[in-house]
């Protein structure tokens, strides 16, 4: 008889140990299975959550670049930022610099509300942002500020002189979309006047001050860049931006895109850094890494328990079968159609395993997982919620806040994900199975094998 039918009979003359080593291996198989889809699922949302946000870096202002140069902030010129904008890297750019706008031909600021005697502005000045693309400001882009009438301030329009104001401001001094409005330089007598391009809704109340510029959010201005630039020009007419946004292709080139900034700009980079806003990806996959970093702890903890149980189940039925293999070899039976007969059982059994798993884990893992992410999501939801601002002026580190933990908004954890049983992940389960069943039957039937036939049959060992 052939090791492969007497591989047969073994198994199924010794139904109650095959079954224990079928629920073993049933229980190995189940958990890798699971483990490996919970962490291709995961994997994949981590993706697509990058994909929905964009990978952005920001260059802003390096404090410990501008406590060296004694609290000046530093600037670079928009020509360099097109230059960095232009690369191949870069999806959209977006840059801007801030500067005091003084209202002027009778138009007047919304007053009576938060005290914003901090921001310095005077009784007619207020925080002014000259920026290229107005869409692409994190208030807009977020769905926080809201496009009213009008339309964004563009590239195309970066040398002209337009403005966004605020709804409050507007309907204070009657006006929409085309009317003009004279703004006065920071200093010296210079004005001009800039048409309204659109107004916009902030939701902040005029009760708390602007968090940046500690002006009432109603007084907020966005101005084309080049325009408003052009009321403080100085003899260096070049435009100098305080800070720019650049949205990668690919979250993975962040590397890259700092070295070809390093390349292009050179020492204009000094007093900045360039910093990526990954925070709104880490919001919202952190409760992917909890069940991802679980799930790989229980498969691997089940995975060395249930190796180490089949070890014992064939490391017994080896020693219980020795006179089988003694009196096979005495028959002239090769030494290696009883390692393959034994082999061959455990491989058949792993195969079943497998098998059997892949009916029934998917649907598994996807309750289970449901279930973990949902309570992570929450406790994560639960402690963003719970989070408050500083007090209007207050940087909040003297009464244990730390602002740098402010929610990112619409970028909500993520609390479910999509369990796919895929053919890569039924092979990693297979390949790990058969590896286990194979190294527990080599070790056990090799040492019985090294014995000779007339040993086994008249010493028992």
């Amino acid at each position: 008889m052939n090791f492969v039918k007497r591989a047969g009979f073994s198994l199924w003359s010794r139904r109650g140990r095959t079954l224990i080593t079928l629920c073993t291996f049933l229980v190995i198989s189940v958990m890798v299975l699971a483990g490996v889809l919970i962490q291709d699922a995961t994997a994949q949302a981590k993706d697509e959550a990058k994909r929905s946000v964009g990978a952005e870096v920001n260059l802003v202002m390096d404090l410990s670049g501008q406590n060296a140069a004694g609290g000046l902030a530093p600037r670079i010129g928009a020509a360099t930022v097109e230059k960095l904008g232009a690369s191949t890297l870069i999806q959209k750019y977006n840059y801007s610099m801030f500067d005091r706008g003084v209202v002027k031909g009778g138009t007047e600021l919304v007053t009576g509300g938060a005290d914003t005697a901090a921001s310095g502005m005077g009784p007619d000045g207020t925080a002014t942002v000259g920026v290229l693309d107005s869409a692409l400001l994190p208030d807009f882009r977020s769905g926080k500020f809201q496009l009213l009438s009008g339309a964004h301030l563009t590239a195309a329009d970066k040398d002209k002189r337009l403005l966004l104001i605020e709804e409050r401001l507007a309907r204070k001094n009657g006006l929409k979309t085309g009317d003009k409005i004279t703004l006065g330089a920071n200093e010296g007598p210079a004005k001009a006047e800039f048409t309204v391009a659109g107004i916009y809704r902030d939701p902040r109340p005029s009760s708390e001050p602007e968090p940046e510029y500690f002006v009432d959010a109603a007084n907020m201005l966005y101005a084309s860049i080049g325009g408003f630039a052009g009321l403080n020009a100085t003899q260096d007419a070049s435009l100098q931006v305080t800070k720019a946004t650049f949205l990668l292709q690919d979250a993975g080139d962040l590397g890259k895109f700092k070295e070809e900034a390093e390349r292009i700009a050179g020492s204009e980079l000094d007093g900045f850094e360039l910093d990526a806003n990954d925070k709104a990806i880490q919001q919202m996959t952190g409760p992917l890494d909890s069940i991802g970093s679980t799930a790989a702890l229980a498969m691997w903890l089940i995975g060395v328990a249930g190796a180490a149980v089949l070890v014992l189940l064939v490391n017994l039925a080896v020693k219980q079968r020795r006179k089988e293999y003694g009196v096979l070899l005495a028959m002239g039976e090769k030494k290696w159609k009883l390692v393959a007969q034994q082999a061959l059982e455990i491989v058949a059994v792993a195969a079943l395993a497998i098998g059997l798993s892949s009916l029934f884990t998917q649907n598994l893992t996807q309750s289970a997982s449901r279930s973990l992410l949902g309570e992570e999501a929450a406790e994560a939801r639960h402690k963003l919620d719970s989070w408050q601002p500083p007090a209007p002026g207050s940087t909040g580190i003297d009464q244990g806040i730390d602002p740098n933990d402010q929610p990112v908004e619409n970028a909500d954890p993520i609390d479910s994900i999509d369990i796919r049983l895929d053919p890569a992940a039924l092979a990693t389960v297979g390949a790990v199975g058969l590896g286990l069943g194979l190294l527990a039957t080599a070790v056990p039937a090799a040492s019985v094998l090294r014995l000779s036939p007339r040993t086994i049959l008249t010493k028992g060992k």
